[in-house]
Order: structure tokens, then C-alpha cells, then sequence
């Protein structure tokens, strides 16, 4: 009768331990992300990976776009209806993707300054990619900026879209000084504006950012801004050290 007591205190301390480990185990993976991530709302996942922040996302926009035409989402197609007289749609059709950025949780200037490459260098809040100010290696946007839809964005020829300027629906939806995204580095993208007034070019440094207060770091934090005159986002690289971005 003792050895019976002993086996199913035994198998009762076991199934308790189980339930211990197993409750353990299914903590939300948004638990120890930072606020400031977890307005990226356009995301399948978001989590932290060591030093890390992985951000994954499919890349499609959640506003409308004449891309979207002749696509399974084509409910978001949207004939252009913007300002530019000499707009003309390439022929590249928006698709949907698995994107992995992993971008540091707590970024810091960098010895020497990476410069960005072409395709995703960071992650706007709706998921879509940011790239940089390069239509192709050292070819400026000139004649491809006439292919921007309504909202600044436009898919490549694989049908990855992607801002290479101020996304005009983020900026109409959260305010055109508010937070817009990262760039890979972990340094955050803002609109246009800070404290009421208008950011241009000769406000930033040569990576198209500065340090200042903002809603998100009252603190201060080096940040980027958005700006209508080239480079539009990003200058002369990252000015932070870049993670990674897969897709």
C-alpha cells in the first residue's frame, strides 16, 4: 500500500510539473516588446530575439492602389487619383511575401556608417518596405517617381511594394510628425514634421536624421525624418549598425 501512496504522489507531482512547464511555455510572444513596436500594425508576428526585434510581415499595403488591379485583392484597386500630371503606371502587379526583419531592440551609432542596399532597408507601419532614395545602383528616382500611386508607393518587378519616400496614407492617418516605421539599423522613421513645424533637408545630417524629443522618446533618440527633396529618407547610409530583413 505504501509503494501505491509513493507511485501516485509521484505521478500527481509529475502531471503538476507538466502543467507548470506547459503554462509557462504559451506566454504571448508580444510580452517583452517594447511599446514603440507594437504600433506597427501591419505585421503577422512581432517578437524579441536576443538583442533583436523580429518584425515579420507579407508586405501588401492596407490602403487602396491602381497596383492592385487584375490581383487577388483587387477590392483595393483604386485608379490613380494623385497630383502628378506626368504619373504613368509601370507594369509590375502587386504580391504578397514573407518578410523577416530583424533589427536591433537597442540601436546605437555605429563605428563606420553601412551604406543601404537596394531593396527593403527598414519597415513602415502598415509592413510595407522602406527603400532608399535609388531607383538602381547611383540612379536617382528622376523618371521613377512618375510611377508613384496615389499614396508614394509603387511595386517593384517582382511585385514587392515599397515607399521610397513619405507614404502618404500613413502620414494622412497618424499625423504628418508621427512615428512611420524603422529602418533596419533600429533607428525610427518620422513624417515631415516636428513640434508644429516643417523638417527640410538642411535640418538633418547627412543620413537624413538628427537627435530630438519626440512623442515616442521624450528622452531623445537620433531618428530619421521624411522630407520632399531627395534623399527623402535616408542620406548617406544607416547611421546605426543594420540588422536583417529576408523575404
Amino acid at each position: 500500500m505504501t509503494s501505491v501512496k509513493i507511485i501516485i504522489r509521484l505521478s500527481v507531482l509529475a502531471i503538476l510539473t507538466l502543467f507548470s512547464c506547459t503554462k509557462s511555455s504559451v506566454t504571448p510572444s508580444t510580452s517583452t516588446v517594447p511599446d514603440v513596436y507594437k504600433k506597427i500594425y501591419g505585421v503577422t508576428d512581432v517578437y524579441v530575439d536576443g538583442d533583436y526585434i523580429v518584425i515579420k510581415s507579407t508586405g501588401l499595403p492596407d490602403h487602396k492602389s491602381p497596383y492592385y488591379q487584375s490581383t487577388q485583392w483587387s477590392n483595393l484597386y483604386e485608379a490613380y487619383n494623385g497630383t502628378n500630371a506626368n504619373w504613368s503606371q509601370n507594369p509590375n502587379k502587386i504580391s504578397s511575401f514573407t518578410y523577416t526583419f530583424k533589427i536591433p531592440k537597442n540601436p546605437a551609432v555605429a563605428s563606420s556608417h553601412a551604406a543601404t542596399p537596394l531593396g527593403a532597408i527598414g519597415v513602415s507601419l502598415n509592413g510595407v518596405p522602406f527603400y532608399n532614395q535609388y531607383a538602381g545602383p547611383n540612379q536617382p528616382l528622376t523618371n521613377e517617381i512618375n510611377s508613384f500611386d496615389q499614396y508614394d508607393g509603387h511595386p517593384q518587378q517582382q511585385g514587392a511594394y515599397h515607399y521610397h519616400a513619405e507614404p502618404f496614407y500613413l502620414t494622412a492617418q497618424k499625423g504628418e510628425s508621427s512615428l512611420l516605421g524603422f529602418l533596419l539599423d533600429g533607428f525610427p522613421v518620422y513624417g515631415p514634421f516636428e513640434n508644429g513645424t516643417a523638417i527640410s533637408n538642411s535640418n538633418l545630417d547627412a543620413y537624413h536624421g538628427h537627435t530630438a524629443a519626440t512623442a515616442d522618446y521624450p528622452s531623445g533618440i537620433y531618428h530619421y525624418h521624411t522630407t520632399s527633396a531627395a534623399p527623402y529618407i535616408n542620406g548617406n547610409g544607416f547611421y546605426g549598425t543594420p540588422g536583417t530583413v529576408s523575404q
